[in-house]
């Protein structure tokens, strides 16, 4: 099955912090049409005070208006304070890509 490649930047707020995030995201086609994605710990997010490094997995599908969406699950690790509070949570995700590659990722910790 294909396998893609993609590397995205997105700057917002994270557990209160202004970030900047870069990341590589691995995805592969599955027999059904959807994507098994992931990024092995090659995420970084970086912080006035520090990085933290993610790994996450989810499974995505293309969007009626060309897109992508992606659901899953992101782990953080940091010694930065300002997100010292996210190591040891699971984090669920929505990454939402549109066609012209504007994206957007809500995080929500699971609790």
């Amino acid at each position: 099955m294909p396998t893609f490649e993609t590397v995205a930047n997105i700057a917002g707020t994270l557990a209160g912090a202004e970030v900047q995030s870069m990341a590589t995201y691995h995805a592969t086609m599955r027999a059904d049409g959807s994507f098994q994605g992931e990024c092995p710990n090659s995420g970084v997010v970086m912080t006035a005070d520090g990085a933290a490094t993610f790994r996450a997995t989810g499974i995505g599908s293309p969007t009626e208006d060309g897109g992508f969406e992606f659901k899953g699950v992101v782990y953080f690790e940091t010694i930065a304070p300002s997100l010292t509070s996210l190591n040891g949570v699971a984090v669920v995700y929505d990454w939402t890509v549109d066609a012209d590659g504007e994206a957007t990722w809500e995080l929500w910790e699971w609790k």
